[in-house]
């Protein structure tokens, strides 16, 4: 697993784009997420402006039970909900997982009731992306 400044990377040996999305949504499941968008951006690229790109999907977790809590401290926190996982296949025919750091995410809110929430988040989206 690699870090980004805004999330954590993941690249999937042996495992095909599909069995990586579902993997990684059953390892997001064991961790109390649920998938609760599903944005295939190939195919919405293709239908929208006829672009050919590589397979990449956009799924939205969410774990109602922390989304619960960090929703008390900041109302507004629904623009940066659901937390993004992307499943993508690069340029090489690697397949990798991306999650998305909500510490540093949460760090552009300046609320520091949400830095328990923030990281015990990160903590299960990265326990997901080491699980599969």
């Amino acid at each position: 697993m690699s870090e980004i400044s805004y999330g954590f990377v993941k690249k999937m040996e042996g495992t095909t784009y599909a069995e990586a999305i579902d993997k990684i949504t059953a390892a997001l499941k064991e961790r109390g997420f649920g998938i609760l968008t599903e944005i295939d951006v190939k195919a919405t690229l293709k239908k929208k402006i006829d672009a050919d790109v590589r397979p990449y999907i956009i799924l939205g977790a969410c774990n109602p039970n922390i989304a619960h809590k960090a929703l008390q401290a900041e109302n507004q926190l629904g623009l940066f909900l659901p937390c993004n996982v992307v499943v993508q296949e690069d340029e090489a025919g690697d397949i990798l997982v991306s999650v998305i750091d909500p510490v540093a995410m949460f760090r552009i809110i300046g609320n520091p009731q949400l830095d328990e929430e923030a990281k015990e988040v990160a903590d299960l989206l990265t326990g997901a992306l080491e699980a599969i």
